[in-house]
């Protein structure tokens, strides 16, 4: 359904419907095989911004890298991805996650435990009856999961994992609790730069705002970083192995470590401007995709 490499980009969150339509047709005559994106408080609706992917597209898959689960009740989650999954048979793939403290915060929730509290949304879900036109399959689901207890929920309660903001090393981490069955689906942050000043300078802006996020940098330090490698914006060590830079052949390399360490998918997240990221799209698709 995602093929081995696809891509994730913020332009389908906070680009105009045009720009994002652009760049998922554009995306599938290359060939990658999946679009990502995520869902924040003041930027797209996942559900509906699919919907409009999908549309745009012929054949793609479309992933929610995530559906939050703060942003509607389980009723309207199971809902809208069963919709989804009965008009597009076999292209869409819906992700779930806790999100952020900040964020639910934001959205004037209280933030649990995210393994419980992911446990009885997903109880819920299930629970929730779908008497609409029924897609013929289950519509698959991936949790966002960076830690043991969250992605041994995602072998058992779902079809998988999405992983993100991390290096090589998780997706191993992650295959050995999933087992050999489920989805792996990383998100890879890349930058085709080869001078080290310029991209560690780009792939710093992206860097910062993650390792802002207590979820991300517990994860960061699990893998075995210390503090001085999340201070700030990140440390050279660690930038290195979350965003990866250089040419053609050093991203297809990174995803490579990917694949080899146990993902079954890798979206690619061009950093940069809608025409950096479309450039930068075209220019790796010979590298990335040739088989």
């Amino acid at each position: 359904m995602l093929g081995r490499v696809g891509i994730w980009s913020t332009v389908f969150v906070w680009g105009s419907a045009k720009d994002a339509r652009t760049l998922a047709t554009e995306a599938e005559e290359l060939g990658y095989g999946a679009l990502w994106f995520g869902e924040a408080v003041t930027g797209k609706e996942s559900l509906s911004n699919a919907a409009m992917l999908l549309g745009a597209t012929q054949r793609i898959a479309v992933a929610t890298g995530i559906s939050n689960i703060w942003a509607r009740d389980a009723t309207a989650m199971r809902a809208g991805g069963d919709t989804l999954a009965e008009a597009f048979p076999g292209r869409f793939l819906h992700g779930l996650g806790i999100s952020h403290l900040a964020e639910v915060a934001e959205r004037g929730h209280g933030y649990g435990k995210p393994v419980a509290t992911m446990r009885a949304y997903l109880d819920a879900m299930e629970a929730t009856d779908f008497t609409a036109a029924a897609p013929a399959k289950p519509t698959p689901r991936v949790l966002a999961a960076l830690r043991p207890k969250m992605l041994e929920l995602s072998r058992d309660r779902a079809d998988g994992a999405h992983s993100y903001f991390m290096p090589p090393s998780h997706s191993e981490r992650a295959r050995a609790v999933l087992g050999a069955a489920p989805i792996l689906a990383a998100e890879q942050a890349v930058v085709l730069e080869t001078d080290p000043v310029r991209a560690r300078a780009i792939a710093r802006e992206h860097t910062a705002v993650y390792l802002s996020m207590p979820n991300y940098v517990n994860a960061l330090l699990w893998l075995g970083f210390d503090e001085s490698d999340v201070d700030g914006a990140g440390s050279d060590r660690l930038v290195d192995a979350v965003v990866a830079w250089g040419d053609a052949d050093a991203i297809r390399a990174r995803v490579t470590e990917h694949l080899d360490a146990g993902a079954s998918h890798v979206a690619i997240q061009a950093l940069g401007g809608f025409s950096s990221v479309r450039e930068q799209l075209r220019e790796l698709a010979p590298a990335l995709l040739d088989g």
